[in-house]
């Protein structure tokens, strides 16, 4: 969400990071029941650099799909908000244009929610990028305990963006890196890695970074930042939010597949409720276990609901996170999945850091227990089909087939 997913609410096995890239929950509570047993995320597919290479062909008339009219009327409330970015965005997977989301766009301003599903019908087709194999986890806003102000036992900093560190655009130096990024800091007139995990909670880069606030649960905070904002709930009991803001530039490595990898976690049990339970319940190995991830988040105070990469508020059921060189950020996606939670209308307003390639989808839950229940259990398979504008496939060529597989 505004990045609230950084990958994006750790959940199904070895991402450790779902999303809705946000989650809230109950991070500060007990470990609760055993950990759901995830199948194995699908195999890797072939390397694509955005979702015209993978390839596309023409799915299913939307007509055809079961959509569920209030799910609708709220995926249209969400493709609404969305329509500021989309007619005038990069579309980086190379499906669609600006303009072509203009039409649509136009009747979504006056069309009532509860002529939703005729409004996908009217303006919408569906497509299929590569196999259209989907991969769906889930992330939620987490809650934890935290203070603006230092107090005792409070002693974890949440830092916002350092001064020192510089972001570099690939693309300016070589075309062929368009659209890439690095962090780093520079010493001695070089750009060199900004400072990992261990190295900035070791002060690495303390008078460099403002401190927004400090928490006494470094676990729980942990995975805040895995979600990418969250809650943190004051001694005195107020609430403040806080978002993502940057990102320290180093990889991102999901600890569940770590732990399984070096026998502290059974196969199958690398659930966020799994890893987080493992972790309080090894205070001594769980600092080591968690600097394993080298990416670090900065934040930022937020007022208002939470935003995703598009700059609107995502919502509850509605929302998912994508890879926006696979699918265009604001644009509706049909979820044929094996869990029903997980199936039917959702639109992309979110970005994860754990979130690429194609048909991977982070589906937010929004706040709460349930929320936290859902996204870190969430392991859903099936098929998936992008809604995109009438004629975007025709445009692409090939009499709406331009798979490459």
């Amino acid at each position: 969400m505004s990045r609230l997913r950084l990958a994006s609410a750790a959940t199904a096995l070895l991402l450790l990071a779902s999303c809705v890239s946000p989650h809230s929950g109950s991070m500060t509570s007990e470990a609760g029941p055993p950990p759901p047993v995830h199948p194995a995320p699908p195999a890797a597919s072939p390397s694509y650099a955005n979702a015209l290479q993978a390839g596309v062909r023409r799915g299913p008339d939307v007509a055809s799909l079961p959509i569920d009219p209030a799910r609708a009327g709220a995926a249209l409330d969400a493709f609404r908000t969305s329509c500021a970015s989309l007619t005038r965005r990069n579309d980086t997977s190379g499906l669609t244009h600006a303009v072509d989301w203009q039409p649509a766009c136009a009747a979504a301003a006056s069309a009532p929610d509860d002529q939703a599903v005729p409004f996908f019908r009217r303006w919408f087709e569906t497509a299929q990028v590569g196999e259209g194999h989907l991969y769906a986890t889930g992330y939620f806003e987490p809650e934890i305990q935290g203070s603006q102000a230092p107090s005792l036992g409070y002693d974890v900093p949440i830092y916002g963006v350092p001064d020192d560190m510089v972001t570099a655009d690939l693309g300016q130096f070589a075309p062929d890196l368009k659209g890439r990024t690095i962090r780093g800091q520079l010493r001695n007139g070089k750009l060199v890695p900004y400072p990992d995990r261990s190295q900035i909670e070791g002060g690495a880069i303390q008078g460099h970074a403002p401190v927004i606030g400090y928490t006494p649960d470094k676990i729980g905070f942990f995975f805040l930042q895995i979600q990418g904002s969250g809650r943190l709930r004051q001694p005195d009991g107020s609430v403040i939010r806080i978002g993502y803001a940057g990102q320290n530039g180093q990889a991102y490595t999901g600890i569940g597949k770590a732990m399984i990898a070096q026998g502290l976690l059974a196969p199958g049990q690398g659930s966020m409720q799994g890893i987080v339970g493992w972790l309080k319940a090894h205070p001594d190995q769980a600092q080591a276990v968690m600097d394993q991830n080298r990416s670090f988040v900065f934040f930022k105070l937020l007022n208002g609901p939470p935003l995703g990469a598009l700059g609107v508020p995502v919502a509850a059921h509605v929302s998912v996170a994508a890879d926006p060189a696979f699918t265009p950020l604001g644009a509706p996606v049909w979820l044929s999945a094996d869990r029903t939670d997980a199936a039917g209308l959702w639109v992309a307003q979110d970005t994860g850091g754990a979130i690429k390639g194609a048909n991977r989808f982070d589906t937010f839950w929004g706040a709460g227990e349930d929320a936290a229940r859902i996204a870190g259990g969430m392991s859903a398979r099936g098929l998936a089909y992008l809604l995109l504008p009438v004629g975007t496939i025709e445009r692409l060529g090939n009499g709406g087939q331009t798979a490459r597989y």
